[in-house]
């Protein structure tokens, strides 16, 4: 047998129910069958409010060079954001990674799609649009005038668009290997954007979006564009049409949020900030004060971005395993967290996948 492959991650619980959902994620990759051949070792960093309050910064800079320096990847659990002159660290952090694609999954399992069973991805450009936070307040005669720059990029398009159909080929082979279960026989990526009224930014995103989706490696791949106000309204009447979206940094953050309403909750739905060498997994729900240290955040999110960050990292028959145990979990509904309607503690959601596992 080859020597087992040996990743490190660095682990960030940031505030409030990250600190309960991530030793739930390591947990997981301990527990990894060793037929995996897989290892992991594991460094604790710090970044959040809690981190701001002690030492004046968000997101210190050993975090940033020890990920840069010593991890394979990392998981990311939430913060919370409660004074001025407090900046997001994992914002920061996508910069100072080139974490420039934001990857949000959302399926349903065989037992909860509710007739409707979803299975898309929205990518979402990480690094710019009006996230570049260049804004300013003018005083004039009538009144305060607030401005705030958009910035789109023919580079930030371009490689956004070729991680969307480098993901929608990703996903077709997948569906191509289990005959007989396979939704559709085609993969597809939708552009999305404002470009009837925002010509020149939103134009430039469409056209280099579809520039870099007619290359030959994507043939295969149907392209097609919504308006993103369409788009909205035709992902929630018909979220089973959809594969790869992708979108814009803006689009992308309140379509992505808005499609977990579709499979019930936040906690369910994972995420992957990538750049070309490095990917942090980040549930995409919030730090939650109301319910922290109760005991009952659901682990779900952060079991289900611990595979997506192995994915990313080659692993894919590792993150299969997680992910297969993780819809067993949710088609049994024996336990479930009360936001998922159920009872049931994050302790007691962590076991039961960890028995499927």
């Amino acid at each position: 047998m080859a020597a087992a492959r040996t990743l490190r991650i660095g682990l960030i619980p940031g505030d409030g129910i990250g600190r309960e959902v991530i030793p739930a994620g390591r947990r997981i990759l301990e527990s990894l069958p060793a037929s995996l051949n897989l290892k992991f070792s594991f460094v604790d960093l710090e970044a959040g409010y809690d981190t701001f309050q002690k030492t004046g910064t968000a997101l210190p800079d050993k975090t940033v060079d020890i990920l840069k320096k010593e991890c394979d990847g990392a998981l990311f659990g939430a913060v919370s954001t409660k004074v001025a002159g407090y900046s997001s660290p994992i914002v920061a952090l996508r910069k100072k990674l080139d974490l420039y694609a934001n990857v949000r999954p959302v399926k349903t399992t065989a037992g909860n799609s509710n007739g409707k069973p979803i299975d898309l991805v929205i990518v979402r450009e990480n690094t710019e649009d009006l996230y570049v936070k260049e804004e300013r307040t003018i005083d004039t005669p009538n009144g305060k005038v607030a401005e705030a720059i958009k910035r789109i990029s023919e580079n930030a398009s371009y490689r956004i668009s070729k991680i969307a159909g480098e993901i929608a080929l990703s996903r077709q082979s997948i569906r191509d290997a289990a005959p007989g279960t396979a939704t559709r026989s085609q993969p597809m990526v939708t552009i999305t954007h404002k470009s009837n009224v925002l010509s020149q930014t939103d134009g430039l995103f469409r056209e280099t979006a579809r520039r870099a989706l007619a290359a030959e490696k994507f043939s295969s791949v149907f392209v097609e564009e919504q308006i993103v106000d369409s788009m909205v309204y035709k992902l929630f009447r018909q979220p089973e049409f959809y594969d790869v979206i992708v979108a814009p940094n803006l689009y992308g953050d309140i379509l992505s949020d808005g499609a977990a309403a579709l499979v019930g909750s936040l906690g369910l739905v994972p995420s992957a900030n990538v750049g070309d060498n490095f990917a942090i997994g980040e549930p995409c729900h919030g730090s939650a004060p109301d319910i922290e240290g109760m005991g009952i955040s659901n682990p779900i999110a952060t079991i289900r971005s611990v595979a997506l960050m192995l994915e990313f990292l080659g692993e894919m028959n590792a993150a299969a395993k997680i992910y297969a145990a993780v819809d067993g979990n949710l088609d049994a509904a024996q336990f479930l967290t009360p936001d998922m309607g159920g009872k049931a503690t994050t302790q007691q959601v962590l076991e039961d996948v960890l028995k499927r596992l």
